[in-house]
């Protein structure tokens, strides 16, 4: 998949850097749209852009925006995210988008008008045809639709809410998995999705609070102003590599020590348990962290790229009176997720 920042793409070749040449896009079939958590309602898009980019032997191309409008607007009341800008790139590619664009949501693109963005999308963009909701709005005060953009020329598909199985048949959408998410439900949430919810990000440096406690954590970088589920998790994780693939063995293959971890429920894995919340007990103002504890582990994984998949929730955060209170918790939460872990093998 080839990712292009929108800026780059309708710059004058005067405003480029030097070196730099203009891009001109291959004609496309695109959607827009935030695409968070590319759950199942996204993927029904995905399929419909690539089913008529292949009959019309066009790309399949997305535009999404950073940050996410309401992120720009209201940053501390934007909902959580469910896949940071890296993890949907990874999804996307996963569902076979040839073309992202990436569109910085910033004043000046907030403020182009319908006819102005259509003329984007027509002369810059190479776009063909379009793949929309049936509640895409666009440009300044969300004045564009897509009759605007057929009465402009172009083709316009709309594609209708997709609902679940369920009795109700509600409606798939980002909130409603979010609200999931946040209650503990993994299964159900896993269900809107299509695949198990996982956070992908990189070892960093922590206050090493952990290991004073004997239960040393891997930090793990969010790359996002809240994460969409708070707590204490049963969790599996993967190392990947440069290009998003999982290594074989890649966690057990980086320690000369006997203790090499417990296994993880999917193949290459190694099973932890995770902490995902501001950490009552620790005065850290509210700083989102995702730490990792990998019983019988001994291994230094400073600057890997792990995939943490979340398999159980098991309660939310908690305050602790004191570190030691804090450190008689953790071991009743290791030694309870151990059990857990357990039992998926027996049962």
């Amino acid at each position: 998949m080839n990712t292009y920042f929108l800026e780059q793409l309708i710059a004058s070749p005067s405003d480029l850097p030097a070196n730099t040449s203009p891009v001109d896009l291959t004609p496309c079939v695109l959607t827009i749209g935030n695409f968070d958590g590319v759950h199942l309602g996204h993927q029904t898009m995905l399929a419909q852009v690539r089913t008529l980019a292949h009959a019309r032997k066009l790309s399949a191309a997305v535009m999404i925006f950073e940050p996410q409008p309401r992120e720009f607007f209201a940053p501390a009341t934007a909902p959580a995210r469910l896949t940071n800008l890296a993890e949907k790139q990874a999804l996307l590619a996963e569902y076979g988008v040839e073309t992202l664009i990436v569109a910085s949501f910033d004043t000046e693109f907030r403020s182009l008008s319908a006819q102005a963005f259509a003329d984007i999308l027509a002369r810059r963009l190479n776009v063909q045809a379009l793949v929309l909701g049936d509640d895409f709005k666009f440009g300044h005060d969300r004045s564009g639709d897509s009759q605007f953009l057929r009465d402009y020329g172009l083709q316009v598909t709309n594609l209708h809410t997709v609902t679940d199985s369920s009795d109700k048949a509600a409606r798939i959408s980002s909130t409603r998995i979010r609200d999931l998410l946040l209650a503990g439900d993994i299964g159900a949430a896993n269900t809107l999705l299509g695949r198990e919810y996982a956070i992908t990000g990189i070892v960093v440096g922590g206050d090493k609070i952990g290991r004073t406690m004997d239960f040393p954590t891997a930090n793990i970088d969010l790359k996002r102003i809240k994460p969409a589920l708070h707590g204490i998790f049963a969790v599996d994780v993967v190392s990947l590599d440069e290009n998003g693939n999982v290594i074989a063995n890649g966690l057990t293959a980086i320690t000369n020590s006997e203790h090499k971890g417990v296994a993880g429920l999917r193949p290459h894995s190694l099973f932890g348990t995770a902490s995902l919340g501001t950490r009552p007990s620790v005065d850290k103002g509210h700083e989102w962290r995702l730490e990792v504890h990998f019983p019988e582990l001994r291994a230094d994984l400073y600057g890997l790229t792990l995939q943490v998949r979340f398999l159980h929730y098991l309660h939310g955060e908690r305050h602790y009176e004191s570190l030691e209170a804090l450190k008689t918790g953790i071991h009743h939460d290791v030694k309870e997720l151990l059990e857990w872990r357990s039992e998926q093998t027996t049962s």
